[in-house]
Parts: C-alpha cells; structure tokens; sequence
C-alpha cells in the first residue's frame, strides 16, 4: 500500500514538475519577444506622403466669389460630403487639392468658372493612414499620421503604458511592408527616457504592446 502511494507521489510531482517548466519556459518566451523581430528602423522616409481626407474630417470648402456656396461640412462615416448645388461627393481616399478641382468640374455646371478651394480640420485621417495603438497603452486609439511622426509621439497620445505592459515586448506591424514586424523598446523609451529607442512610424503602422507575465 505505502509504495502505490509512492509511486502515484512521485508521478505527480513529475507532472507538477513539468507543469512548472512548461509555465517557466512559457514566460521566458514572454518577455523575450526583444530580438525575436529586427528592431525598427530609426529613420522611416515619408517624403512623398499626401495627406488625405478621412471619414469625419471637417473641410472648409471655399468658393471665390460664392459665399452662398462657401461653408464648413463634415465627411459622413460612408465617406461622402454634401455642399450646396454639390450632392453627396466622395472626400474620403482623396487630398484636399483633387476634391477641390471635382467640386469645381461640378459647379461649372451651374456656375461660370469657379474656383474652390478645401481646406482641412479637424484631422481624422484615412483609415488607411492612422497609426493604430493596440493592447497594455493606457489609451489604445487609432491617431492620424503627422509628417516626420515618431513612436514617442504616438505613445504620447496613447497615454504611456500601463502598469502591465512589457514595453521593452512590443511589436510594430508596418503595413506599407506587408505586415513586416519589428521590435521597439517602449518601456526603455519611456521609463528611461532612451531617446535612442525613439523611431519613426509610417500610415498604416500597428503598435501592439502585450501584457507582461510578472
């Protein structure tokens, strides 16, 4: 009777045994996800990016000479803008200089020559441009993408990282790269201020930050 308990004591400290290094291999894993992935590159060339119009953005539509037909309209979520004599026009995709030539293709209908000018507000951005924040950032949120943005700026209004995150584990997916990873050291950048942990970010970009295991 004393040796079946021995040996069911022994198999089940093996697995118990086996369990813990499985977890301990498991959070090894975790928190070495630094050098998994080739870490960003510092300097990200945005040269030729144009900003363009996004669902939600504010734009101020001028006509010369118009002022009946000149105002402040809003991009519905689908998209489009409505102006006087101009119905329902896609905006979203498109930078202000183009949506203002097709406005006045339009009014040159019912106008003489018209000269329109879009300027833009409140800044939302093409979906396919916002650098998104995803996980253990105290405010995860999709940001418009600024010219010459870096991850400390978009980390900025995100919030920081919360108490849990593994900063130094975080991930950045470039799209403009095919999903392309790399690693970035938030938790050095941020907790202590490594300003050459600081990188820049492109439209599209995805920062992930997980969760850290202890």
């Amino acid at each position: 009777m004393m040796a079946s308990q021995h040996r069911v004591s022994t198999t089940l400290t093996h697995r118990a045994g086996r369990v813990v290094a499985a977890l301990f291999a498991l959070s090894l894993a975790a928190c070495s996800t630094v050098g998994v992935y080739p870490p960003a590159p510092v300097k990200a060339e945005t040269v030729n990016h144009r900003y363009k119009i996004g669902p939600l953005d504010t734009l101020n539509v001028v006509v010369w000479r118009n002022p009946e037909l000149s105002g402040s309209f809003t991009v519905r979520p689908d998209g489009r803008v409505s102006t006087p004599l101009v119905e329902d026009i896609q905006a979203a995709g498109k930078n202000p200089a183009d949506l203002s030539r097709e406005i006045e293709q339009l009014l040159s209908r019912v106008i003489r020559d018209p000269v329109v000018t879009v300027l833009v507000s409140g800044f939302q951005g093409n979906f396919g441009d916002q650098i998104r924040i995803v996980g253990e950032a105290a405010k995860p949120q999709a940001v418009p993408f600024r010219q010459n943005m870096t991850i400390l700026d978009v980390m900025v209004q995100a919030g920081g990282l919360t108490d849990f995150a593994d900063g130094n584990g975080a991930v950045l997916v470039r799209g403009s790269e095919n999903g392309k990873q790399y690693s970035v050291r938030l938790k050095d950048l941020l907790k202590r201020g490594d300003i050459s942990a600081n990188v820049d970010v492109k439209p599209g970009d995805i920062v992930i930050v997980p969760q850290s295991w202890f």
